[in-house]
């Protein structure tokens, strides 16, 4: 197993590569100049031009990969953000833990959620129960990211005040404290809470599936012809194999935290990494932008290759070849 992993590791690298060169060329070709947030209309061409010099966006897109590349691979340096005229790693080391602690929420209140809706969907299938719990999957797929966001901010964090709608602390409290730990954690729970119900749909329905398929399986059915309890054979035959596919899925599931918070961040200015991805977009801040777009590629790169391990782990009928 291990020679595979490594085997597909490497196999990765040229793809990586090949991807960061695409990624590049794209915000090459984007509209506007990287430059916008510093020049006026009364900035004199000359003043232009020396920033243009400064920073490099003089030279061909292939020099400038490449000291992109040299500067990553030898020197770790990512380069300097634009917008913030500080270095990448510290802008992005600024919000990455805020990014952290929102998608390892949101990761457990969606399991908290999904997995008693799915296995309750599955044993109460075209019930009253069953039918109740696909209205709400419906209604969450349907649902964009922004409206559900809007929604909760008004009700929970207007209407109700149970919550606060925007930020990540209250920056009066003093770092350190409980009032500070506290108040992190009231700030993460209507957007994790937001994201978490918009995630649940694809669990609910991979574990109602699974369940309903097995309920008619030969070893199910041989199981109730010996007299073995429903609830032993829902627990020790069912539900023990329904729950492979959810489980070969957690890698994938906590790295699309990690890339589908963007909209969540951006709703309640919550200052995380897809807030300063959008802004970095938006700004042409290329240096910040193209360091993202990388780490979200490595980090959906080793959810694959963890979704691989953890259902090798789990199933043992299941071997990498």
């Amino acid at each position: 197993m291990w020679k595979t992993i490594v085997r597909r590791f490497l196999i990765l690298i040229p793809q990586l590569i090949a991807l960061s060169i695409l990624m590049f060329l794209l915000a090459q070709l984007m509209p506007g100049d990287a430059l916008r947030g510093f020049i006026g209309p009364d900035t004199a061409p000359e003043q232009i031009e020396h920033l243009r010099e400064i920073h490099g966006l003089n030279d061909p897109w292939y020099l400038q990969y490449l000291r992109w590349i040299r500067g990553i691979v030898v020197d770790r340096d990512f380069g300097m953000s634009i917008a913030h005229s500080r270095p990448v790693v510290e802008v992005i080391g600024d919000r990455i833990m805020n990014t952290v602690r929102l998608s390892f929420l949101t990761a457990l209140f969606t399991y908290m959620l999904a997995v008693p809706l799915g296995l309750i969907a599955g044993r109460k299938h075209d019930t009253l129960i069953d039918r109740s719990i696909m209205i709400y999957t419906f209604v969450a797929l349907s649902m964009p990211t922004v409206v559900m966001s809007v929604i909760n901010i008004l009700v929970f964090g207007f209407r109700l005040d149970w919550f606060p709608a925007f930020g990540s602390v209250d920056v009066t409290l003093t770092a350190g404290t409980m009032e500070y730990f506290l108040s992190r954690i009231e700030h993460l729970i209507l957007p994790s809470a937001t994201l978490a119900i918009l995630s649940t749909v694809g669990i609910i329905y991979f574990l109602r599936s699974e369940i309903i398929d097995y309920e008619t399986s030969d070893f199910v059915l041989t199981a109730r012809a010996k007299g073995v309890p429903e609830g032993r054979i829902y627990t020790r035959h069912i539900m023990r194999n329904a729950v492979l596919p959810m489980v070969s899925t957690i890698g994938l599931v906590i790295t699309g935290l990690f890339t589908g918070s963007v909209f969540i961040e951006s709703v309640f200015a919550y200052p995380g990494m897809g807030q300063l991805f959008l802004s970095s977009i938006t700004g042409r801040d290329f240096p910040v932008a193209n360091t993202l777009i990388m780490f979200y590629a490595v980090l959906i790169v080793i959810g694959i290759a963890l979704s691989d391990i953890i259902i090798t782990i789990v199933d043992p009928r299941i071997r990498i070849k």
